[in-house]
């Protein structure tokens, strides 16, 4: 990686985690001030003394979820253009380059998109569903934009500026899996102390059409990281050719470094 591209990509790393931080901060503390207005209308347990929860209760959106993985992971991002590495095959893969790499594939690029995508379509069908008009005193529209367009954009310009190796699909649906459930359990851990559903969509289905909902949202999800997986697999064919043949020679190289001492070996015997 050359040297101006490498600038480039630390100055879009730095500028992805302070938007995302700044933009917890402002809503934390300045929307805030809105707070009795947003429970009034959406009914949320953002101030309940009976059941509070982190965050002045965002932690129960996705959205929340998400924007505070985007920032852990190009915090990451950053770490390893210091500390690791962007080689393709380097000899030694360091730890925090593997672990870049398999946020990336499964957690960052499918959530991000699944958090995107479903935003907008659904706004798109009915915006009362999952971000009524009444909020829009609340959340001005740049903070909409961070949480729900940018996360969408920066994910596309990762995945097209900077290599990596996926993992096995195995490993990475797993992971993914486990992030997934985990959510659509607390779903239902507030729901079931709180008495709601986080969001108004959830309310209009009946039983049925909720668990449909849901597994619809999930396999959404495995098709999100299948799509990853291709266009990265796309984008950096030469590379991951590359990337292979030097696992290959390596791999040759080793058993040839042995076949000496166990020809000697055998003529030992003899």
């Amino acid at each position: 990686m050359n040297a101006s591209r490498s600038v480039l990509l630390k100055v879009m790393y730095g500028a992805v985690v302070i938007t995302n931080v700044f933009a917890m901060y402002y809503d934390y503390t300045v929307s805030d001030k809105n707070l009795p207005e947003l429970k009034e209308f959406t009914k949320l347990l953002t101030t309940s003394e009976k059941f509070r929860l982190p965050l002045k209760g965002r932690i129960i959106f996705l959205t929340y979820w998400n924007l505070i993985l985007q920032a852990v992971y190009f915090t990451i991002c950053l770490l390893n253009d210091f500390i690791g590495t962007n080689e393709v095959a380097p000899k030694r893969m360091p730890l925090i380059r593997k672990v870049k790499d398999y946020t990336l594939a499964a957690f960052a690029f499918p959530v991000a998109l699944n958090v995107g995508v479903t935003f907008w379509t659904l706004m798109a069908i009915d915006r009362e569903l999952v971000f009524p008009k009444a909020l829009d005193a609340v959340f001005p529209g740049w903070l909409n934009h961070v949480m729900h367009t940018n996360i969408v954009i920066f994910m596309v310009l990762e995945i097209c500026t900077s290599f990596r190796q996926y993992p096995s699909r195995r490993a990475g649906l797993t992971g993914l899996g486990i992030f997934m459930s985990a959510y659509l359990g607390w779903l239902h851990v507030i729901h079931h102390f709180g008495g709601i559903w986080v969001y108004p969509v959830l309310e209009v289905l009946n039983m049925p059409q909720r668990i449909a909902f849901f597994a619809v949202s999930l396999a959404f999800c495995v098709g999100l990281y299948l799509l990853g997986e291709f266009f990265n697999n796309l984008i950096w064919t030469k590379e991951l050719k590359q990337l292979k043949s030097a696992t290959s020679a390596g791999g040759a190289k080793t058993t040839s470094s042995e076949n000496p001492t166990e020809q000697q070996a055998f003529m030992d015997i003899v």
